[in-house]
């Protein structure tokens, strides 16, 4: 999924709970297009970067294609980062410049690791009715983040836990198991549902901070209230989360992992160190637009995005963590 703000207003964040747990609320960003599919974006926001590695973060839908016209995001660039796609409803096309060409569907996890370079495109299949699910971006740490491109697909490992369900998208929980898809720090994620009235106890790693977003129903998170398309943030410390269902049954997105200890920097649809990172990554795009290049290589089957301008302002690395007030 491509990003079409550059530098516009992040999410908000309220104060923290009696509870510790940071609330933020979902910005409005549509993907483009002439009916406009519209995201909503928790990660990054106005106080927070990351949550473990966990550098972005849109929830979308359900949409109804015929409404918004689907998803449709033709090739654009990624580098230092993965992207994890999780769907609840509907199918999505995805191609990219490794040589995948899979079918994103419920339940299963696809991750692309960009490394120094890919394409990718994402299509919503012709027989989806209706859109339904989260996209997220996974911080490359140094080490790793100039690695060759690569692509893959995993079931997810699923729980019974209390009167709930976790399903394990990626990483470890003692509860579930343990899904072997490729990653380079420590994290985890996992869809959670707790049916109307009923609550689980997950047993976490301590050494993690967590984000608990809500996709369905009104729930509470270690005593605090969390609405739906928000996000919670829970810093470390916790060796158990307790989710409950009020008078509806609830869904959310667990992420989580040891904080990112190296800084970012974060412009369009390229992670860096720094904003000569990022100029370079655009300026090598740029000149592959028309017939593809080492670095991204080349997809043939639609046409590329081109890269926005530049901002006028020099781009922050921005480092881990909490960010200080403005």
């Amino acid at each position: 999924m491509s990003r079409t703000d550059v530098e516009g207003e992040l999410p908000s964040q309220a104060p923290p709970s009696p509870s510790g747990i940071e609330v933020v609320v979902p910005r409005e960003v549509p993907l483009g297009g002439i009916r406009s599919m519209t995201v909503r974006r928790t990660l990054p926001n106005r106080y927070r970067t990351t949550i473990g590695p966990w550098c972005f973060l849109d929830h979308y839908g359900p949409d109804l294609v015929d409404d918004s016209g689907g998803m449709v995001v033709p090739p654009h660039p990624h580098t230092g980062l993965q992207t994890v796609s999780w769907l609840f409803e509907g199918a999505i096309h995805h191609r990219d410049s490794t040589g995948a060409d899979a079918l994103v569907v419920p339940g299963e996890l696809n991750i692309m690791t960009a490394g120094r370079g890919v394409q990718h495109s994402e299509v919503s299949t012709p027989e989806t009715r209706a859109l339904h699910g989260v996209q997220l971006w996974v911080a490359l740490p140094d080490a790793h983040r100039s690695q060759p491109a690569h692509f893959s697909s995993h079931a997810s490992e699923v729980a019974s836990i209390d009167d709930g369900e976790v399903r394990l998208i990626a990483g470890y929980l003692e509860q579930v198991g343990h899904v072997d898809a490729p990653h380079y720090w420590p994290m985890v994620a996992a869809q959670v549902e707790v049916p109307a009235g009923g609550s689980l106890d997950l047993k976490v790693n301590p050494g993690f901070e967590h984000g608990v977003l809500v996709d369905q129903g009104d729930l509470v998170v270690n005593n605090a209230d969390l609405p739906r398309h928000h996000l919670g943030y829970l810093p470390m410390g916790s060796s158990q989360i307790t989710i409950s269902a009020g008078s509806h049954a609830t869904r959310a997105i667990l992420i989580g992992g040891k904080p990112f200890e190296e800084p970012l920097a974060m412009w369009w649809n390229f992670v860096g160190r720094n904003q000569e990172d990022i100029e370079q990554a655009r300026h090598e795009w740029q000149q592959g637009l028309a017939e593809g290049s080492p670095r991204f290589g080349h997809l043939d089957h639609m046409a590329p995005l081109p890269a926005p301008e530049m901002p006028a302002v020099t781009l922050k690395s921005r480092p881990p963590g909490p960010r200080p007030p403005s």
